[in-house]
C-alpha cells in the first residue's frame, strides 16, 4: 500500500474517495446506496463523524469529513468501510440481484490479492485522503463533489441528485446531517 493520501492529522478535515474494487458499479442500485446512507447516519450519531459534503456515484463516493474528536477519523473510516462491505455482501446474497454470481466472484478474486482480507473485498484499501487546509481548497473540493452527477450527465443541476449534499442543503432531503465548515 502506498504511504501517500493517508489520514495523518486525525483532527483535520479531509476530502476522501472510497472506491469499489475494479470500479464495479455496485452503488447503481438504491439498496446499496441506502446502506451507505444508513452507515453514514450511524457514524454521525454514534462515532462523531462530521460530513460537510458527499456524493454517492455508481462505483465510488466522494466525501469531505472530519471527526469531532471522540474517535480517530481513520478508525471511523475503517469501521464505515468494514460495516458497509459486510452489509453489501449480505444484501447481494439475500436480495434479488441479477449480478450475484459475477459480483461475488469479482469481490472474492480481489480478496485473495491481499492477505488482510477474508472472503470478499468490496472497497479498495486506498482512501485517497487529502487534507483540506484552506477555505478555497474546501470550496474547490466541495464543488467537485456536488458537480459529479452533473458531469456524469445524470442531472442538469447538482441539487437534483438525491444522493448528495447538494440535495440535502437545498432543503429537499434529510438523508444525513450535513455540518458546516
Amino acid at each position: 500500500m502506498t504511504i501517500g493520501y493517508q489520514v495523518y492529522n486525525q483532527q483535520a478535515t479531509y476530502f476522501v474517495t472510497f472506491t469499489i474494487v475494479d470500479w464495479v458499479d455496485l452503488l447503481n442500485r438504491k439498496v446499496y446506496r441506502d446502506i451507505v446512507i444508513e452507515s453514514l447516519r450511524y457514524c454521525i450519531s454514534y462515532k462523531g463523524l462530521k460530513v460537510y459534503s458527499y456524493v454517492i456515484m455508481t462505483n465510488h463516493i466522494h466525501i469531505i469529513i472530519q471527526s469531532d474528536g471522540s474517535n480517530l477519523l481513520s478508525d471511523i473510516i475503517r469501521d464505515f468501510k468494514k460495516y458497509t462491505a459486510k452489509q453489501f455482501i449480505e444484501t447481494i446474497i439475500k436480495e434479488p440481484e441479477s449480478r450475484r454470481e459475477w459480483l461475488l466472484k469479482r469481490f472474492a478474486f480481489n480478496a485473495v490479492q491481499h492477505s488482510r482480507n477474508s472472503n470478499y473485498q468490496i472497497w479498495t484499501h486506498e482512501n485517497h485522503a487529502i487534507e483540506i487546509n484552506s477555505h478555497h481548497f474546501f470550496e474547490q473540493k466541495n464543488n467537485y463533489i456536488v458537480q459529479n452527477p452533473v458531469r456524469a450527465g445524470w442531472v442538469d443541476k447538482a441539487e437534483d441528485y438525491v444522493y448528495s449534499s447538494a440535495y440535502e442543503l437545498c432543503g429537499r432531503g434529510n438523508k444525513i446531517e450535513i455540518s458546516f465548515w
